[in-house]
C-alpha cells in the first residue's frame, strides 16, 4: 500500500475545477482516481489557454496549464456516456468503485442511469459525491453555476475590492477560483466522513455540495460580524474589520504587509518603529480602543512605514517578532527559500514535455505522506488499460468500442 487511500478507487466524471480538485486530493494520497472523459475533446479546462505545457521542442502541446493544475495523479479514459455502450462501462467500472464524483446539472445524469438512486442499486457501498452551482434542491437548483458568478451571489465580492470613495473603489472578485476550490475541499471532507460512516455501518450514500452553500459558510467572521449586528460589512480594501493594525503599508521602495494580532504584537511593533508613544495612547492601547480610532492611527503608520525600505522594515520586524511579509509575485513566490524547502513545487516525467512543473500538495502525514506517481494525464491515456485490466473485456470488444466511437 502506498498512502492513506490508496485501498480506494474513484471514479471522477467531473471537470473544470471543484470536482477535479477533490479528485486530485484523493489521489494524491493514493487512492485510483479514474477521470472519465468525452472522446476527442475532454475535459473543458484543456482548451482554457493560453499557456499551455511546453513541449520539448519548446512549441506549445495541447495540455492547458489549467487542465494542469488540478489533475495530478489520475487515470484519463474516454466513455461517450450519451451511448447505451457507454453507459454499461459506467456501471461496470461503478461496480468495482467506491466513490463516485460528479458535477452535471442536477438530473443530467438520470437520463443516462448514472444517477445514485441507480447506481447505488448496483453497490450499495458506494459514495456518490454531487458538486453542482446551487445545490440539488432549492429555486436556484437547475441554474448553472461558474466560481465568478458565486463570488458575487455568496457576499465575497461585496467585501473585496477597494473601500467606496477610494480610487479604484468598486467590487473585485479573488485572483483565483477560491470558491471552486473550497468547494472541492468541503467536498473531500464529506467523502472522508461518508467513508468513515461505511466502515462502521457498509452503508454508502449520497453528498450534495453547492458552491454557493460553501461561499456562504466560507464568510466565516465576516458572516458573523453581519449576523451578530444586522448591518452587512463593507469593502475595506486590504484592512480588517476587526483588528489594526492588519493591512498592507508603503514603504520607501515597495510595500509590506503588517499582521499585527494582539496588544503585545503591537507594542513590539511600535518599539521596532520608535513610536514608543502610540503604546501609552489610550486610542490605541488596545485592539478595540485601536479599530475605533483607525482614521487616526492607519495614516500615522503609513508616515511611518514610507520612511524605510521594505527589506528594512522586513529585518526590523523579524527581530521584534512582529508578523509581516513582503507582497510578492508568483516568481517571488516560487523563489522563495521557506516555499522550496517545503516542496512546493514538483516536476513529473510527461509524454509531451519530458517534464512539467506542477504545485505541490500543502498536507504533510508522518506516516502515509503524499504521493506524485503521475503527470496530470493526457486525454484516453489510459483508456486500453482499464478496459483490457480492470474490466478485462476481450481485444475484439475493446476494439469495437474504438471502431464505434464508445470510447
Amino acid at each position: 500500500m502506498s498512502g492513506a487511500l490508496s485501498h480506494l478507487r474513484v471514479l471522477d466524471l467531473s471537470r473544470v475545477l471543484a470536482g477535479p480538485w477533490a479528485g486530485q486530493v484523493l489521489a494524491d494520497f493514493g487512492a485510483e482516481v479514474i477521470k472519465v472523459e468525452r472522446p476527442g475533446s475532454g475535459d473543458e479546462t484543456r482548451s482554457w489557454g493560453p499557456p499551455y505545457l511546453k513541449g520539448a521542442d519548446g512549441r506549445d502541446t495541447t495540455e492547458s496549464a489549467y487542465y494542469l493544475c488540478a489533475n495530478r495523479n489520475k487515470k484519463s479514459m474516454t466513455i461517450d456516456i450519451t451511448k447505451p455502450e457507454g453507459q454499461a462501462l459506467v456501471r461496470k467500472l461503478v461496480m468495482q468503485s467506491d466513490v463516485v464524483l460528479e458535477n452535471f446539472k442536477v438530473g443530467a445524469l438520470k437520463r443516462y442511469g448514472l444517477d445514485y438512486k441507480s447506481l447505488s442499486a448496483l453497490n450499495p457501498k458506494l459514495i456518490y459525491c454531487s458538486i453542482t452551482g446551487f445545490g440539488q434542491d432549492g429555486p436556484y437548483a437547475n441554474r448553472p453555476g461558474y466560481d465568478f458568478l458565486i463570488q458575487g451571489m455568496g457576499g465575497l465580492m461585496s467585501l473585496t475590492g477597494r473601500a467606496d470613495g477610494e480610487p479604484g473603489e468598486g467590487p473585485a472578485k479573488v485572483g483565483v477560483a477560491l470558491t471552486d476550490i473550497t468547494t472541492g475541499l468541503y467536498a473531500v471532507i464529506a467523502i472522508l466522513a461518508a467513508l468513515a460512516h461505511r466502515n462502521l455501518t457498509g452503508e454508502g450514500q449520497h453528498i450534495d455540495v453547492a458552491l454557493l452553500d460553501v461561499q456562504v459558510a466560507s464568510l466565516a467572521n465576516q458572516a458573523m460580524n453581519y449576523l451578530a449586528t444586522g448591518t452587512p460589512p463593507k469593502r475595506m480594501g486590504n484592512a480588517h474589520p476587526n483588528i489594526v493594525p492588519y493591512q498592507d503599508f508603503p514603504t520607501a521602495d515597495g510595500d509590506i504587509v503588517l499582521t499585527v494580532g494582539n496588544d503585545n504584537q503591537f507594542i513590539r511593533f511600535c518599539e521596532a518603529a520608535g513610536k514608543h508613544e502610540w503604546t501609552q495612547d489610550e486610542r490605541f492601547k488596545t485592539n478595540a480602543a485601536r479599530v475605533k480610532h483607525r482614521d487616526i492611527l492607519v495614516p500615522l503608520i503609513r508616515q511611518t512605514t514610507v520612511m524605510r525600505t521594505t527589506d528594512e522594515w522586513l529585518t526590523l520586524l523579524e527581530r521584534a517578532d512582529v508578523p509581516g511579509g513582503p507582497i510578492n509575485n508568483l516568481k517571488q513566490v516560487f523563489d522563495d527559500p521557506q516555499v522550496q524547502s517545503r516542496g512546493m513545487q514538483v516536476n513529473l516525467p510527461h509524454p509531451l514535455a519530458g517534464s512539467v512543473p506542477l504545485v505541490g500538495n500543502p498536507l504533510r502525514l508522518s506516516d502515509t505522506p503524499v504521493t506524485y506517481r503521475n503527470a496530470p494525464p493526457t486525454l484516453g491515456q489510459d483508456t486500453a488499460e482499464i478496459l483490457a485490466n480492470l474490466l478485462m473485456l476481450p481485444d475484439s470488444e475493446i476494439e469495437n468500442l474504438k471502431t464505434t466511437k464508445v470510447v
